[in-house]
């Protein structure tokens, strides 16, 4: 690991810690004493509780595999259906306006139909997360192969590339820096989604566990859930730039930030 690398570690280690001590004196001491808001000590406590019940293991294992399945599911639809329009400049300009149309609005919107159509279970959670990230995979693919430079299409095609081996070997790996931000950018996404699936539609996982946490009035307890799903995304942002580092290691970019 080099010395910025220990040295962001160490400020961000400071910045979560700084977080926590200014929680627990404005619980204790400060403005909100009085207030239902539980301490930090408290909710730390809370959390470690809940890390040794089955509950929180089970409520852990439907959320991720919610947004796990969503968020592959997305990938390959998003992946293949920008792929698809970003080599059609009529297709490309076709399909803009519906797109960032689409893109904005979020799963919240038509979580009341879903649970209508399929109820309060894991596959409602899993469709709410492929609506919510599919769409901008999508646009980040076709926008990656659409810039692909035309010199260095001429150029294979006046090697004998054929389409396919073009699209191959030119246009996808130039259009992979693109593909793997949205897809860096939707992981965290994916987790979110997959909370308000349970915490809204009464689908299994952690947002369902937030809920009932949250009618029993256990704040200890609910303020544990928040601590455990904060750092569950600090984990998944953390895997999602790996992989995305593994899968571009070739880019200039990256290979500058390694040798930082």
């Amino acid at each position: 690991m080099t010395r910025s690398r220990i040295l962001s570690t160490l400020l961000g280690a400071a910045g979560a810690l700084t977080a926590l001590a200014v929680w627990q004196l404005a619980a204790t001491v400060g403005p909100l004493a009085h207030a239902p808001l539980p301490s930090a000590l408290q909710a730390l406590g809370a959390a470690g509780q809940l890390l040794g019940t089955a509950e929180l293991w089970q409520a852990t294992a439907d959320t991720l595999v919610m947004a796990f399945v969503g968020l592959v599911a997305a990938a390959i639809v998003g992946v293949g259906l920008g792929v698809a329009i970003g080599t059609s400049p009529l297709a490309m300009h076709a399909t803009r306006g519906p797109l960032e149309f689409l893109k904005p609005i979020p799963p919240i919107v038509i979580l009341p139909v879903v649970v209508l159509v399929l109820g309060p279970t894991s596959g409602m959670g899993t469709f709410l997360v492929f609506f919510g990230s599919f769409i901008a995979i999508a646009v980040q693919s076709s926008a990656g192969v659409f810039d692909t430079d035309p010199v260095t299409r001429a150029t294979g095609a006046s090697y004998g590339m054929g389409r396919a081996e073009i699209l191959g070997r030119i246009v996808l790996p130039s259009a992979l820096p693109y593909i793997g931000t949205s897809l860096r950018v939707a992981a965290p996404t994916s987790l979110v989604i997959a909370v308000v699936a349970g915490l809204l539609g009464g689908g299994p996982g952690l947002g369902q566990s937030l809920l009932m946490s949250q009618i029993s009035g256990n704040q200890p307890r609910l303020f544990g859930y928040v601590l455990i799903l904060g750092a569950l995304g600090l984990l998944i942002q953390w895997l999602s730039q790996w992989g995305e580092r593994r899968l571009l290691h070739w880019h200039p970019q990256y290979r500058k930030a390694d040798h930082a």
